[in-house]
């Protein structure tokens, strides 16, 4: 069963409905890889072309009230800047990976690897200019590999940083977002506006193309470090604070009993606020303000950040909840 679903999701990754497999030459997918800040025979295609996936620009935004195509449990990536809240549901960030958007002025980029579960919302500013972003259709450590359309520079996503061309080693500023479910966000911001599925492409929003990836411990494209410890697909919570990488598994947080953990990461206190249902964690200073971290796969968020520190509960008390949050069932 496990060998039909790898196969099933390699030819979704080939497909997506939009785009078939690139030829390979001395410019992988189009890129000119001869100078690189990550070892280029580490790039590799993921089945489209460059746009094979297609990014959003100017999309449109409906009210809550009239959201009909999403389920409660449906998880939604939620952001909240210059005083605009939106929601970006995950089964249209699936099949589009990039989103280019604007809060009252102010250019962001909404970016969603399903290989990774990493949802990742960035200023989309570079030297005080506006950047749009395309997907490239080459991934590195199973991630996505994004391309500014200015300067046709590649960016990973979960480096955070140009990888290759003209803007190689600059970084990109990661925004404050939540994943969590359409019920949990809307309960929260009843005044959200939610990504529209009339997007303009004819794509089936309702199947998932990666249907049981999340519950297999295989890995479908190779990666630099191979995690060890927890489910590969484990839900943590990672976050790089002062230069210390630390990651937050959602087993550990669950072992606490506790809906607000604190905790202290270098010489900086930070507060976790946790739910097991729905399973959703975000990080903040003591004094209450929001960190930017990022919800993603065990697997992927170690093999970017190999030296990470990882949280460990200390012993149930007594009372204390002894069954595992559903999304995380076998990964213990």
């Amino acid at each position: 069963c496990e060998g039909k679903m790898r196969n099933s999701v390699k030819l979704a990754i080939i497909l997506l409905g939009f785009g078939q497999l690139p030829s390979i030459g001395h410019a992988l997918n189009g890129f000119d890889l001869s100078e690189t800040t990550v070892p280029a025979a580490d790039l590799l295609p993921g089945g489209p072309p460059k746009d094979g996936i297609p990014a959003l620009t100017d999309p449109d935004f409906i009210a809550a009230e009239e959201v009909s195509f999403l389920e409660p449990n449906d998880r939604v990536l939620g952001v909240i800047a210059n005083g605009v809240t939106k929601a970006y549901p995950l089964s249209i960030m699936t099949r589009h990976e990039i989103v280019n958007d604007t809060f009252d002025g102010r250019p962001v980029v909404v970016t969603y690897c399903p290989l990774c579960f990493a949802g990742m919302v960035f200023d989309a500013r570079i030297e005080g200019r506006r950047q749009t972003f395309g997907v490239s259709g080459l991934l590195y450590n199973s991630d996505v590999v994004l391309y500014d359309r200015e300067t046709e520079s590649l960016w990973s996503q979960l480096l955070q940083q140009a990888i290759s061309g003209p803007r190689r080693g600059q970084a990109l500023t990661l925004l404050h977002s939540t994943n969590t479910t359409w019920s949990d966000w809307r309960e929260r911001h009843p005044g959200t506006l939610v990504l529209s599925d009339h997007t303009g492409f004819a794509v089936d929003y309702e199947t998932d193309p990666y249907a049981g990836y999340d519950l297999s411990p295989g890995l479908l494209f190779p990666v630099q470090f191979q995690a060890m410890g927890y489910h590969p697909k484990e839900y943590v919570l990672g976050i790089v604070l002062d230069g210390i990488a630390k990651a937050y598994p959602v087993s550990e947080l669950f072992k606490t009993g506790r809906p607000v953990i604190d905790d202290r990461i270098g010489n900086q206190d930070v507060r976790i606020r946790y739910d097991d249902y729905p399973v959703t964690a975000e990080i903040a200073r003591a004094d209450g303000s929001p960190l930017p971290g990022v919800m993603a796969y065990w697997f992927a968020w170690y093999a970017f950040h190999p030296e990470t520190q990882v949280y460990k509960a200390a012993a149930a008390q007594p009372g204390s909840r002894t069954e595992a949050p559903l999304a995380q069932d076998g990964n213990q």
